[in-house]
């Protein structure tokens, strides 16, 4: 009795200084959450992405983002790497091109080049004959190691977000684990950067957000709007701004939408006047209960990934205008189809895009 003793001691000593001491490879940083009102007022629950129409991708998983080009055709941006082509109704599916990384948002150009952000490779040009070239992945000297979402201004510069310089999915294990670093870390590196076609430069826009991802430009594009994933809401930042810092304060940037109930993904203009936001998933008052103890942050890390405070499984999209008023809510609490990152808005079907499915959903416009 006396050894099991000993021996139980060792084991919960041992248990208790690798919860204290491993190494993690976050430095967290304490901020202070707001108060989630949670699902009221505008985003009252609803059931209005349940039943969502499926479009099978066969062996492709984790449309992020979706766009409907100049072709009439739809094109993919999928997890292996490949950007896929179809028909609208998903039908004479084809892969278009192949970026041997991940991208995560894209838009297209006045000549028709598809221009990437790929969480890997950086800024890409992909021409009409399928050639990819990197147009972009450095800035300063530094590397661009979370290319993100992406949006082409109407005289050529393109607009992009880079989520994290603390966190490239090439060194983490992929976009979904080095978000998850850099959202516990809140360490605030994320930027936006401009690049310019006509001189091959790139700068820094703004920086200081928590997981900079959708990007999208205002009608008369004298703003971008930003969403800033780790800390819930979307900014509006003057494209003039230069290498802005958010943390500091300027008549140049604002929040416009503070506080959301999930974590904000990508930004896209629809119809008139709307702005579509997809919500990845739904806070977690554990997660912003430890917003001001690190430690506790920390500490999940050295857990089995099964007991990570993830979003739970939950469908949510919604549209907003420049002015920040929200025209639409579509939800499934049931979680049927999870992780929605965005909506693209057609004349005829908004489509619904998602981070890790096999499938496409979409709804009659």
């Amino acid at each position: 009795m006396k050894k099991l003793l000993v021996s139980m001691v060792v084991v919960l000593l041992g248990l208790a200084l690798y919860l204290w001491l491993w190494p993690v490879p976050v430095k967290a940083l304490s901020w202070k959450a707001p108060a989630d009102p949670g699902y009221v007022g505008v985003h009252a629950p609803n059931h209005k992405l349940a039943g969502l129409m499926l479009i099978d991708l066969g062996t492709e998983a984790g449309p992020e983002h979706v766009a409907l080009a100049r072709d009439g055709k739809l094109y993919a941006a999928v997890a292996s790497g490949n950007i896929l082509r179809m028909n609208p109704d998903g039908s004479a599916q084809e892969v278009f091109a192949h970026t041997g990384g991940r991208v995560l948002g894209f838009d297209f150009d006045a000549a028709g080049n598809l221009i990437a952000a790929d969480a890997v490779k950086g800024l890409l040009s992909i021409g009409l004959d399928r050639k990819v070239t990197v147009l972009a992945d450095k800035v300063g000297g530094e590397p661009i190691g979370y290319a993100d979402a992406v949006v082409v201004a109407r005289n050529g510069k393109v607009y992009f977000s880079d989520a994290s310089t603390r966190f490239a999915p090439a060194q983490w294990g992929g976009t979904f684990e080095a978000a998850v670093l850099d959202i516990i870390e809140q360490a605030g590196t994320g930027r936006i950067l401009e690049y310019d076609p006509a001189t091959g430069r790139t700068r820094v826009v703004a920086r200081g957000l928590s997981f900079a991802n959708g990007v999208a430009l205002s009608a008369d594009e004298t703003q971008l709007l930003v969403a800033e994933t780790g800390k819930y809401r979307v900014w509006t930042i003057a494209v003039a701004a230069d290498d802005l810092d958010l943390t500091q304060g300027s008549p140049q940037a604002k929040v416009l939408l503070d506080n959301l109930p999930g974590y904000p993904d990508n930004l896209m203009r629809g119809l008139d006047g709307r702005i579509w936001l997809g919500l990845s998933g739904p806070r977690s008052a554990n997660v912003d209960a430890m917003a001001n103890k690190p430690f506790l942050r920390e500490l999940t890390l050295r857990l089995p990934r099964a007991l990570w405070p993830l979003p739970k499984p939950y469908g949510h999209v919604m549209a907003f205008t420049e002015d920040g008023r929200i025209v639409a809510d579509l939800q499934d609490p049931s979680g049927a189809y999870p992780q929605t990152t965005g909506v693209t808005e057609t004349a005829d079907r908004l489509y619904v895009q998602n981070l890790h499915l096999g499938r496409l959903g979409w709804l009659p416009r």
